[in-house]
């Protein structure tokens, strides 16, 4: 195939060059990842907070977006209406949300230390 003659407007970089890259933290797994406990630790065997990447291997990782309650809740076990209470949240507590499944939310309640499911429709973004 024939070039077309038409190439970029940048110089090419001199061989071995790099942009500068920022830090980052950096870690390794080395054996088998710790055990958990899902009510304190945001981890499910599908999906984990992407701040305990470095303890636990996850099949998927979730950053956290604050929110706020803008009613009470009660912070449940499983996704299951019936499910052990875990908590009650109160209006205005801060809750990380880390996964929406249809009308409900899970993540961590920082205050209570404690990760669970709430109804999604009591939770609004926090601005910024």
């Amino acid at each position: 195939m024939k070039s077309s003659g038409i190439s970029s407007a940048t110089a090419p970089s001199p061989q071995g060059a790099h942009p500068p890259t920022p830090s980052r933290k950096s870690f390794a797994l080395a054996g088998r990842s710790v055990t958990l406990d899902p009510q304190t630790h945001a981890v499910r065997p599908d999906l984990a907070d992407v701040r305990l990447a470095d303890r636990v291997f996850a099949p998927h990782y979730a950053a956290h977006v604050p929110h706020r309650l803008k009613s009470d809740a009660i912070l449940r076990a499983a996704r299951e209406p019936d499910s052990d209470e875990l908590t009650q949240l109160g209006s205005g507590d801060l809750f990380e949300l880390l996964d929406l499944l249809g009308d409900t939310a899970w993540g961590l309640a920082p205050a209570a230390g404690l990760v669970g499911y709430l109804p999604a429709a009591a939770l609004e973004p926090v601005e910024s």
